[in-house]
């Protein structure tokens, strides 16, 4: 195949992953929503192959579930996966705010506070996607923050399991409000070189999914697998 060919068809795959990826995420696509490459395809103007290859990735993060000879769907939450997720997670972004605390960037410092102003401004605007956006971006930043990039590449594919439940818990002022503040929190310690002090923020922070499992579990019992 040309070298111009596969430039083209990874073109046409990151565009469709990334558009239906973040459709997914922010539950435009709900839990067990049919998914045909034929449809996709169609209404991306491209072949079969990028879409299929697009559906690869997604389902290699759990977020579409691809059965032969069946409609490919999107994938209802798991509990059991969402624990999973959970655990990876915590472990690396304890290292990568331990890590920032000792190891903070005047450079960094100001990104972090610029985000903190920004997602000031969406609570404000009671804009809840562009919260949810700015809070991926201050994650990745947090590991810039711990001379670690490559961490998020981790991060965010265990974020990817619970950011759709976080879609369906963050319909309030008051809940950016709580996230923000821990955000808040966590700049802090950072900035005043308190690895202690970021530990406790983080697993106060990501702790706050406990109860919101629960309670979407409860609500939205559909969304879930069997």
């Amino acid at each position: 195949m040309a070298v111009t060919d596969i430039a083209e068809r990874t073109t046409s795959t990151d565009h469709i992953f990334e558009t239906l990826y973040e459709r997914i995420v922010s539950l435009d696509l709900l839990p067990g929503t049919k998914m045909s490459e034929t449809d996709v395809a169609k209404s991306f103007g491209y072949s079969r192959q990028p879409v299929r290859e697009a559906f690869t990735r997604l389902a290699n993060l759990n977020l579409l579930l691809i059965r032969p000879q069946r409609a490919t769907i999107v994938r209802p939450f798991s509990r059991d996966l969402i624990a999973d997720a959970r655990f990876l997670r915590l472990a690396i972004e304890l290292e990568v705010v331990r890590q920032a605390a000792l190891s903070s960037e005047q450079a960094i410092a100001l990104k972090l506070n610029k985000s903190l102003k920004a997602q000031r401004e969406a609570i404000s605007a009671g804009d809840t996607k562009a919260f949810h956006e700015l809070d991926y971006d201050f994650h990745n930043l947090l590991c810039a923050a711990a001379g670690r990039p490559a961490a998020f590449d981790q991060i965010a594919a265990n974020k990817a399991q619970v950011d759709r439940l976080c879609m369906l818990s963050l319909t309030s002022a008051e809940a950016m409000e709580t996230l923000y503040q821990d955000h808040a929190d966590l700049v802090a310690a950072i900035a005043g070189n308190d690895p202690g002090g970021a530990d406790t923020v983080l697993r106060r922070h990501l702790s706050r999914l406990d109860p919101i499992i629960d309670a979407i579990y409860t609500t939205h019992r559909g969304y879930f697998e069997d």
